[in-house]
């Protein structure tokens, strides 16, 4: 992997849950002269709550320079709901492959706490950019 770029991070900080995101282009899958560009991303995730936390569900707005939005919603992450600790971090990596040279992905993450009751941490807005000599 290759173009990890902090300048195209984010960082949020919402009820208690820290979310940092740092994206990179994958340039061993992608193919930009067919416009296929694979992006991963990795996510850190902080309960910096005084109780643990369990991650529920994901919800994406990902949108490209070309106009092209989508909604990506599912259980968990990576197959997994996470249960965090106080103090601790839950940290994974995934992709999202996206036709146009940039784009950008913002979301939120459903939690339960340790009493059944749900509240959402928000995913900043990350950038997904085609290094400028990627094709």
């Amino acid at each position: 992997m290759t173009g990890c770029a902090t300048q195209h991070s984010s960082e949020r900080f919402t009820h208690g849950v820290r979310v940092r995101v740092v994206p990179s282009y994958v340039r061993e899958e992608s193919k930009p002269e067919l416009g296929q560009h694979l992006f991963a991303y990795t996510i850190t995730i902080t309960n910096e709550r005084a109780a643990p936390i369990r991650l529920q569900e994901r919800r994406w707005l990902i949108a490209d320079s070309e106009g092209v939005q989508r909604i990506v919603k599912g259980t968990g992450v990576v197959g997994m709901t996470p249960r965090i600790e106080p103090g601790r971090s839950f940290e994974y990596t995934s992709s999202v492959p996206i036709e146009a040279p940039w784009g950008t992905m913002e979301g939120a993450y459903t939690f339960e706490d340790e009493v059944g009751l749900t509240f959402e941490a928000e995913v900043g807005r990350f950038y997904l950019v085609v290094p400028e000599d990627a094709g």
